[in-house]
C-alpha cells in the first residue's frame, strides 16, 4: 500500500493527512498527537475512526492542518481519516456511514452585518 493523501474540513479548519501503512504512529504539525490535542476529548475524536473499523495501530498518519481553533481542527482530521479509510476498504463505509463520520458539517460562523453590533444581535434601541 502506498500513501493516501486525503483531505477534511470544519468551520475554517482544513486538514491535510498522508495515511500508509505502520505501527499507529500519528504526528500532527511536526508534533505528537497527545502534545498537539492535548484533552481526552479531543483524542478519542481522532481514533473514533479507527476504532469502528478495528484499525488501531495499523497506520502510520501524518497529519498538516491549520485554520480555526482546536476542536474544529480535530473534527477535520477525523473526516479526512474517515475518507481515507473509506478509500481503502469500501467495507468500512458501513461502520463509518452511521456514525456520521463522513459528512462534512456544514455549520459556518454566520457574517456580520453592517448596521449591526453582531449576526444577529442589534444595537440597543431607544425610542426617545
Amino acid at each position: 500500500m502506498d500513501t493516501i493523501h486525503k483531505i477534511g474540513r470544519r468551520k475554517t479548519a482544513v486538514a491535510r493527512i498522508y495515511m500508509s501503512e505502520g505501527s499507529g504512529k500519528m504526528t500532527i504539525n511536526g508534533k505528537d498527537v497527545k502534545d498537539y490535542f492535548t484533552t481526552g476529548t479531543l483524542q478519542f475524536k481522532l481514533n473514533q475512526p479507527f476504532a469502528l473499523t478495528e484499525n488501531v495501530d495499523k497506520f502510520d498518519v501524518s497529519v498538516n492542518v491549520f485554520g480555526g481553533g482546536i476542536t474544529g481542527q480535530a473534527e477535520a482530521v477525523r473526516l479526512a481519516i474517515s475518507r481515507a479509510l473509506c478509500e481503502l476498504d469500501e467495507e468500512n463505509r458501513k461502520a463509518l456511514k452511521p456514525e456520521g463520520l463522513l459528512t462534512r458539517d456544514p455549520r459556518m460562523v454566520e457574517r456580520k452585518k453592517f448596521g449591526q453590533k453582531k449576526a444577529r444581535k442589534k444595537f440597543q434601541f431607544s425610542k426617545r
